[in-house]
Formats: structure tokens, sequence, C-alpha cells
């Protein structure tokens, strides 16, 4: 029976030579748009700036775009670069079989790479599309008892490691070397994060991506030289099920499964967010008046750091309480992106600690498929309680491309002007045409 690295490298390598779907296509250019504007958005916080300060020094000089800096290092410079600003303010997409990110990964990885290879616009697509499906199948796979670290920097590499080996039409053991390398190397996270032992959520490292990216791209190099890794690494039951990797392979992408984010913090945190606001606008219910906020949902979001009085932006966005009680006081719009000018706000806090958190054991069972709440505010007119819901965005209840761009001109409004904006936009819908040339143009 072949390992399982070497089945995941023979498919890769056979997609260099079919052409991507239709579905993939729209749905890489949604990913893409996406992403770019979440990562201009988060470009200035403390941590992609600390980077960006960090990279020549440490990777040298190069020809690659940190976008929409003028900056140009190294690939891998760039990459890490562009992967740091990308996952900064949470806004990135995810998938929830997964619980995690793949694109913060793999589209800075296929971007950024992309100048340095001869591809078409279809192995863009194609790359995109494998590099999420075989993260999500990686991710999926992992059996919590062995691997205790939930974080997606624990699988991304593997993603990392296959987007790149598919942009290069690497063939099968190039290919599944290099997953291997990734796998081994990959950072366990055991400290941080909602499932690391640390409880110091609010810090740049996250979730890993940044760091896993840029191993991904060091094992496809690796790989592609003959180092190896252990070929088994995925075939050992007690780590890895089998049937969550191969199942459906070849015949459908988890790229469809991705989900998109309206606000700029943690997803367990959206469908609160948006179960407050439809609540609001159905009973009408003034701000002024709410005395307090129950919200129900599932146990992991009590594993969240949950500040009611947050240091940093990265403590807002592991903290349901004070997003709810910036959802109260400022409204929707001051929650993507999420700005410096909300912390140290006693006004938030005071509300934030109004703000109870308790599990819904129905809501629990259905985690981590579905990441549902039900909210309910007391005020002076009474009690009012929500459906349970799951947020905007997931794949029962996608954005269009429409409300992606919608997103995109909103978040990057104070980092660019509207022409550069509408640059990129065009970039993006002009991939067919120039192969992305357009795009790679406006992002310098």
């Amino acid at each position: 029976m072949p390992f399982i690295a070497e089945i995941l490298g023979q498919h890769i390598a056979r997609l260099s030579r079919e052409p991507s779907s239709v579905v993939d296509r729209e749905m890489a250019l949604k990913c893409m748009l996406d992403l770019v504007g979440t990562a201009i958005a988060g470009r200035n916080l403390p941590g992609p700036a600390a980077v960006r300060r960090t990279v020549s020094n440490i990777y040298g000089p190069g020809n690659a775009s940190i976008w929409a800096t003028g900056m140009s290092v190294s690939a891998g410079g760039a990459l890490i670069a562009n992967a740091s600003a990308a996952c900064a303010l949470d806004l990135d997409d995810g998938n929830r079989l997964a619980r995690g990110h793949a694109g913060a990964c793999v589209i800075p990885t296929v971007l950024t790479l992309l100048p340095t290879c001869n591809a078409s616009a279809a192995d863009v697509y194609s790359a995109i599309s494998v590099g999420y499906d075989v993260g999500v199948r990686v991710a999926s796979a992992q059996m919590p008892a062995t691997i205790r670290t939930r974080q997606t920097g624990r699988w991304a590499a593997v993603a990392a490691a296959a987007a790149t080996g598919r942009l290069f039409r690497s063939n099968a053991d190039e290919i599944a070397r290099s997953l291997t390398i990734s796998a081994v190397l990959a950072p366990n996270q055991l400290a941080n994060g909602s499932s690391g032992y640390s409880r110091m959520t609010g810090n740049d490292v996250k979730e890993g991506i940044a760091w896993s990216c840029l191993l991904g791209l060091n094992a496809h190099y690796l790989g592609a030289n003959g180092y190896t890794g252990p070929q088994d690494v995925f075939d050992h039951p007690d780590y890895y099920d089998r049937d969550a990797i191969l199942s459906g392979l070849g015949r459908h992408s988890h790229l469809s499964g991705t989900y998109f984010k309206r606000y700029a913090c943690c997803r367990y945190i959206h469908a609160a967010l948006d179960a407050y606001f439809d609540l609001v606008e159905e009973h009408q219910i003034d701000e002024c008046s709410i005395a307090g906020i129950e919200v129900e949902t599932f146990s992991w979001a009590l594993k969240l750091g949950n500040k009611t009085r947050p240091l940093t932006i990265v403590d807002i966005q592991y903290s349901l309480p004070y997003c709810m009680a910036i959802a109260v006081l400022e409204g929707r719009g001051a929650l993507a992106p999420i700005e410096a000018e909300l912390l140290g706000r006693e006004d938030l806090s005071t509300l934030a600690e109004k703000v109870k958190v308790t599990i819904n054991s129905d809501i629990d069972g259905l985690f981590p498929s579905e990441t549902l709440a039900r909210v309910t505010v007391d005020h002076t007119g009474g009690r009012s309680s929500s459906a349970i819901r799951g947020p905007l965005g997931d794949p029962q209840r996608p954005m269009s491309f429409d409300a992606i761009e919608d997103k995109f001109m909103k978040v990057t409004g104070r980092q660019l002007p509207y022409e550069r904006q509408r640059a990129i936009i065009d970039g993006v819908l002009d991939f067919d045409a120039d192969g992305g040339s357009g795009l790679l143009a406006a992002l310098q």
C-alpha cells in the first residue's frame, strides 16, 4: 500500500495536466481579493511592521514585493511579511472542517512566488485549490489525543508546500518529500492559541501561520533537491485518520468549504455578533437601554482570552465580551477593521463586564462543523432573544464577489486611495487575461 504522502504527491503532480474547474476559479478569485484586502488592512499593525523591519536583515535583498509598501526583498522575506499582515487582523478566510485559516498561508505563497515561475492563470487557480484542499484534509485528519494543538500553523506548512509544488509543476516524488518535511517541522504551537497552555493569546505569534508559509517554501526547495522526511508521517492512525485525508481526493476540493469574515475577530465570535445585530434591528433596541447581554455558544469560545480590558488589538480579536461591547456602542463598522482607538475605553470595558457567556449543549454538540450562537439582551423594554444562528460568510450563507469587493473597499479605505483600490480589484477581475500581472503591479 503506498504511503499517503506518495498518494498526495501523485495527485498534485497529476493536476498539472488537468484544467482547473469553473468553481475553483470563481472561489480562488474571491479568496485572492479577500485575502489581499485583509493583508493591506493589517500591514501597519505592530506585528507585521516588526516583521518588515526584520526580513531584510535575515532573508536578504530581492525583487519580491511586500504588498502595498513599496518594499522588495527576497521571496522568503516577502512571503513571511505578506502572510504576517494577512493574519494580523483575524479578517482572513477559514474552513470549519480544518478549524483554521488556509488562505493566509496559501494566497501569500502563490502570489508572492508567481513572478518567479512560468505559471498561467489556470495554474494559479489549481495551486490555490490544491493548497486549500490538502491543508484542510490534513488538518481535519489530526487526532486530538496525540496532536493536541488545533492552531493553523500545525498544518499550514503542508498546504503551502502543496500549493508551491503545483505552481512550479514539480514531480510527484519532489512534492511527496516536501509534504513530509513540512509535516515534521511545522511549529507545534503547544503554548499559543485557544488550545495552547498559555492564556496570553494577545500576541503576534498567534497561530504560527506566517512561519508555516516560510517552512512550506523551504520544504519545496529541499524536496526538489533530494532532502527527505519520513514517508510514513501521515500513515499512523493514532495521529492521522487516513480516510479523512484521502476520501474524495480528486473528486472535490475543500476550497469550496471556505468561509469569509465580516469582522476582524475570531470566527468563534461572529455568530454572536450577527445574532446581536439582527436582534437589535428586529426589536429596535436602543443601545442606551441595554443592561446586560447573554451569549449562548459552544465551549471552545470560553477558551479564548475574553479579556474585558484588552491591552492590544490581538487581545480584542480573542475577546467575545469586548467585541460585543464594540458592537453595541460603536456598531458594525468598528469591527472591520478594529482600530487601536478602541483600546483603553472604560465604557467598552464596563459593558463587556456585563456580557455573560454560557455553553448551550445543543450548540456545543454541532461544533466544530458549525459555530452557532444565541444572544439575549436585557433592556428597559424587557428581555429579547435571537434565534440560534451561524455567521454570514459560511458556505451555507455565502458572501458574493460583490460582497467581498465591498468588504475590500471598506477595510482598505484608510490605507489606499480609491484609484489604487480599483486597480487591485481590476487586477483580480482581469486575472484570466493577464495571468496576474495587473494585480501584482497594483500590489507593489
